[in-house]
């Protein structure tokens, strides 16, 4: 048997490489296969740091009575949802279409055309088997039927994607009715909307966050101050280690689903470091800083990116690398240290995870931090000895520029030039080696790029990323590729007033994906007119991305005003749209100007220093030095009040605006 994942550059591919089952890839060649065959084919969707998807491949896939199964009658069909999320993105609708819901492993049976017959999630082997069964007996007996409704399913799947919300008027009333709306929903007890499992709200902590600037409305504070203390002092937010898991399983922010993802931290990075400039919460500093940390460590590869996860299990058990009993404490700490930190950390003989463990939670500051820090770092340092979780190292592009956009703004904002310098490092890698003739690729992994073409968001946040560059540095060459892209955006995934996540060019799919809502990251089309946004006040021929970016949040403006809490990144957007946005431009050498800016101007506003004229960089021209010194002009729309020369001056010019 040919095994046709070992080359692959997935690490989920190649965690499968070795099962039983005859794998392909997604591949025009698998569903001639099946054609050939006349046999269904079964695809299946996961990624490397999914529980589940471990769980089933080490329940089914690696049985040998289902793998002879499958490879008797079926074409079996391995993706990665992060490494094609166009694939995950049309069977994941067919998923929720049949079933109601959604998740990973995604497992659908498909006609050799490609359409849908049915799907589900995960199954328990003996279940599997005997769906396996009656989908085989189907498809033999009754094949016509069989197809048939696969046809109806892919027709109403296309109809559903090409629908649209109706357009709506993106302004000032419609983000205080967003704000209403998520206020109705919030936990004033724990932080965050809803109940259990709870996700780590960050799009909307930094809509909210914008919104407090603009309006001074005490309810957005108090929504992100509560949500971000109450997810950094709970088990979710490694409280040895910086970083945050994926989502927690209660709704008190207590256990969490351990996986840790680049783009959770990225975005919980920006709001924490956001959040520490607003207010100046120590808390919000620890957390960004310890975040920032943990990406520089832990998730940097050697090319100078940054690597997908950090998997849920570790040697196939969740939390066997960060849970903790009062026992294992004492042993680390001995008798005193032991008891102290157990109570410190909320690690009680029950135990609040599984089988009598603790997570470590830190409900409040230590009376004595130095004592504190000798703990932490003899915890972290016998941690270390333990088995450790997988690191899935392909490198997303999109997820790359999520980093990138943190640690840029974050950078520059709270002075850490090493952040400013990795997101360099890592937008270098990504202009170099994820380029490939002119078009962007999804991912690489240890250098290599892989052949799965950029969707919108790949597109977008990189554009953002390196937008954010040029406002940290100053560095003109950043601001032309960035336009270089969102062009490419424009010309390919645009058309008329719809954003869709495939190139216009792409490989045909059942249907081509348009995905409108924020889940877990920003969806494509807000990432876009975030970034078309920006870039409108950089250029000098912004008109095009200013028009491109007010279509897009018009065309999502009932989605913001009806279901702000999936529209996060939208309602960031909007909030700059509505603010200008505002831009400062430092003229000269004037670095008491420039941190001033950045300590006070509200999020979203487009900062640039530099010489005056400075070539590529439009923000600056016309705009000259003050009695031989630096100056700072304020601007909205590219018109100025009069230049300022104190920091003082610049933050009363910024606020009066």
């Amino acid at each position: 048997m040919p095994n046709r994942l070992a080359d692959a550059t997935s690490p989920y591919l190649l965690q499968h490489a070795d099962n039983p089952v005859d794998w392909w890839e997604w591949s025009d060649a698998a569903f001639e296969e099946a054609a050939r065959r006349d046999v269904p084919v079964l695809l299946s969707v996961g990624y490397a740091a999914c529980h589940w998807c471990h769980v089933m491949a080490h329940e089914s896939f690696e049985d040998t009575a289902i793998a002879a199964q499958l490879n008797a009658d079926f074409v079996a069909i391995k993706v990665d949802r992060e490494e094609r999320p166009d694939i995950d993105a049309v069977y994941m609708a067919a998923t929720q279409a049949m079933t109601g819901q959604g998740g990973w492993p995604m497992t659908c049976f498909l006609t050799p055309a490609g359409e849908p017959f049915h799907c589900g999630t995960h199954y328990p082997p003996s279940g599997f088997s005997r769906l396996l069964d009656a989908v085989t007996t189907a498809w033999r007996d009754d094949g016509g039927r069989v197809r048939g409704a696969a046809g109806t399913i892919a027709g109403r799947l296309a109809d559903v994607a090409a629908a649209t919300l109706p357009a709506a008027a993106v302004d000032a009333a419609a983000l205080d009715a967003a704000l209403e709306q998520l206020g109705g929903g919030f936990d004033d007890q724990d932080g965050g909307f809803g109940g259990a499992p709870k996700f780590p709200p960050s799009m909307v902590l930094e809509f909210l966050l914008r919104h407090h600037e603009r309006t001074g409305s005490a309810a957005a504070l108090e929504m992100v101050e509560l949500t971000c203390d109450r997810m950094a002092r709970g088990g979710m937010y490694d409280q040895l280690a910086g970083g945050f898991a994926r989502y927690s399983v209660d709704a008190r922010w207590v256990v969490p689903h351990f996986e840790k993802m680049l783009y959770d931290n990225a975005l919980l990075l920006r709001v924490y470091a956001h959040l520490h400039r607003v207010t100046g919460s120590p808390l919000a500093l620890r957390v960004a800083d310890e975040t920032a940390a943990f990406l520089l460590r832990d998730l940097a590869t050697a090319e100078g990116g940054f690597a997908s996860a950090l998997d849920a299990d570790t040697e196939g058990v969740e939390g066997k690398t960060y849970a903790w009993t009062p026992a294992e404490l004492r042993d680390v700490l001995g008798a005193d240290d032991g008891a102290w930190s157990a109570e410190l950390l909320t690690v009680t003989a029950e135990g609040t995870f599984e089988h009598g463990a603790s997570t470590l939670q830190l409900r409040e500051d230590p009376a004595d931090p130095a004592r504190w820090g000798r703990v932490r770092a003899a915890l972290l340092a016998a941690r270390a000895e333990r088995p450790q979780p997988a690191r899935d190292d392909k490198v997303v592009t999109a997820w790359n520029g999520l980093a990138i956009v943190a640690l840029a703004e974050g950078g520059a904002a709270l002075d850490r030039p090493g952040w400013v310098d990795a997101a360099a490092r890592a937008a270098d890698l990504l202009l170099d080696r994820h380029v490939v003739a002119g078009r962007l690729r999804r991912s690489s992994r240890d250098g290599g790029v892989g052949a799965a073409a950029g969707v919108l968001e790949d597109h977008a946040a990189l554009a953002d990323g390196l937008l954010a560059l040029h406002q940290a540095t100053g560095a003109p060459r950043w601001l032309a590729a960035a336009t270089d892209l969102l062009d490419v955006a424009l010309t390919h995934f645009v058309d008329g007033d719809l954003a869709y996540d495939t190139a216009d060019d792409a490989e045909a799919l059942l249907h081509r994906p348009r995905e409108i809502t924020d889940n877990a990251s920003p969806c494509g089309g807000s990432a876009l007119a975030s970034a078309l946004l920006t870039a409108s006040v950089l250029t000098d021929h912004g008109g095009r991305y200013r028009a491109a970016a007010e279509a897009a949040l018009h065309g999502a403006g009932t989605l913001l005003r009806e279901h702000p809490r999936f529209a996060g990144h939208w309602l960031t957007a909007a909030e700059a749209l509505v603010t200008g946005p505002l831009q400062v431009a430092v003229a000269g050498d004037g670095p008491d100007l420039l941190a001033r800016a950045r300590r006070t101007a509200p999020g979203g506003t487009v900062i640039v220093a530099g010489p005056p004229d400075a070539p590529g960089v439009p923000l600056l021209a016309a705009r000259p030095l003050v009695d031989g010194g630096a100056a700072a002009y304020v601007c909205r729309g590219f018109v100025c009040d009069r230049p300022v020369t104190t920091p003082d001056e610049l933050a009363a010019a910024v606020r009066q605006r």
